[in-house]
């Protein structure tokens, strides 16, 4: 949310910055190519999916509607106000919280500072169009938040709430979802008399007082097979013991203003894991080479940095996944549409959505075109086999709209 200070500002004695070129840009010859679906246009730029009907088909939730599978109309979840530009949501996230066996939606905002989910109403009332019911499940009394995660950090199988700040010098908290003591609420119950639980109690740990910022991503980055948590300003080492009883080393080996999520993967396959991040709010979308730790007293890292596209702004959003096939995952990202109502660098150019694939070879990016003109990102990008045809499609939510794009066979 925050404006982007101008360029990229990297700790120059940590980062080794070898910039290598543009990826090669394909022509009208394109491996893949999607039917594009406008489902609605609003500024929400968050969505999931999920079987929320529990009908087999995966569905849609994006702010305030849900999308039923195979029929994509618009269908009635929430209220959520707008604010300065913005939906007053910053992110869908799809979680039984209520141990009912129904996917509810975990969702925070921009300002505020409580995180609500929202029930589930059941087939019935899906069927009749009626709005979901609003729960408290936090505060965490964190405002100027940029987004979230919601993943399994330390590896027990349950998932935990991160809240990303745009602000550098704000704590960096962890909320994990304990499951708790909380029955499920029966669905004949009146809901003006008895409230409704979530099966689980949200419990707060501290991971760093003083240091976050824009962008985060869940990966290790330290070779020790433990989760580590990257943020703006650095990257918190997971301990090997009492992860939730203390603060965790914080090594500030840069000073960004990336995406969220950035993207954590052996990308060379050196042994060690890669860093793939956009400028959230400016030109620039690039990959970081992992080249060890050169100084072990104080664990900082040494990265080269490759570029992967200059040639638009504000990939602020991105997801890491096989999109045709091959077996090898896929870059999917582009132009979170006016993400500060335009006054950005770029900001007010058309949106765009592209595919990059990676050649292990070359250890080049070659960017493939989605659509040019009229889908951009939000801050959510979802890929799924909608269809069940067998073939990966893309739903994406932004102040461009809401669209799905299937894929063409």
């Amino acid at each position: 949310m925050h404006r982007s200070p101008a360029g990229l500002t990297c700790w120059f004695y940590l980062v080794i910055l070898a910039t290598v070129g543009s990826p090669k840009l394909t022509d009208a010859s394109e491996p893949l190519s999607f039917d594009v679906r406008l489902l609605t246009v609003d500024a929400n730029e968050g969505i999931a999916a999920g079987d929320v009907d529990m009908d087999g088909r995966l569905d849609l939730v994006a702010g305030r509607n849900w999308y039923r599978g195979g029929e994509w109309v618009p269908r009635p979840l929430r209220n959520i106000d707008d604010w300065n530009g913005y939906v007053e949501s910053n992110g869908d996230y799809l979680l039984d919280v209520d141990g009912d066996g129904r996917l509810d939606v975990i969702a925070g905002s921009f300002l505020p500072t409580q995180v609500h989910w929202f029930r589930n109403p059941g087939e019935d009332a899906l069927k009749l169009g009626k709005q979901w019911t609003r729960h408290l499940l936090m505060d965490t009394g964190a405002s100027a938040n940029e987004g979230q995660l919601l993943e399994d950090i330390d590896g027990d199988g349950t998932v935990e709430w991160i809240v990303n700040s745009w602000k550098a010098n704000t704590a960096t908290v962890v909320w994990r979802l304990v499951p708790g003591t909380a029955s499920p609420t029966d669905d004949s119950t009146d809901q003006k008399k008895k409230s409704v639980q979530a099966s689980f109690d949200a419990k707060r740990s501290v991971i760093g007082k003083d240091a976050n910022g824009h962008g985060i991503a869940i990966g290790d980055i330290s070779g020790d097979d433990r989760k580590d948590i990257l943020v703006g300003s650095g990257w918190y080492e997971q301990p090997a013991e009492d992860i939730w009883e203390k603060e965790w080393r914080f090594h500030p080996d840069w000073n960004l203003y990336a995406s969220l999520p950035m993207i954590v993967t052996d990308l060379d396959k050196d042994g060690d894991n890669d860093l793939i991040f956009g400028n959230g709010h400016d030109f620039g979308l690039q990959w970081w080479e992992n080249m060890g730790i050169p100084d072990t007293d104080s664990g900082m890292l040494t990265w080269t940095e490759h570029v992967i596209d200059r040639s638009f702004s504000q990939p602020h959003s991105m997801i890491w996944k096989d999109l045709d096939g091959d077996g090898q995952p896929d870059l999917i990202t582009g132009k979170r549409y006016y993400a500060h109502n335009g006054g950005d660098p770029g900001g007010k150019e058309v949106p765009c959505l592209y595919w990059y694939s990676w050649d292990q070879e070359t250890r080049t990016f070659t960017r493939h075109l989605i659509d040019e003109g009229r889908v951009g990102t939000g801050l959510q990008i979802v890929v799924e086999d909608f269809n069940q045809d067998g073939h990966m499609d893309i739903a994406v939510a932004g102040k461009s709209g809401t669209y799905l794009l299937t894929a063409k066979q």
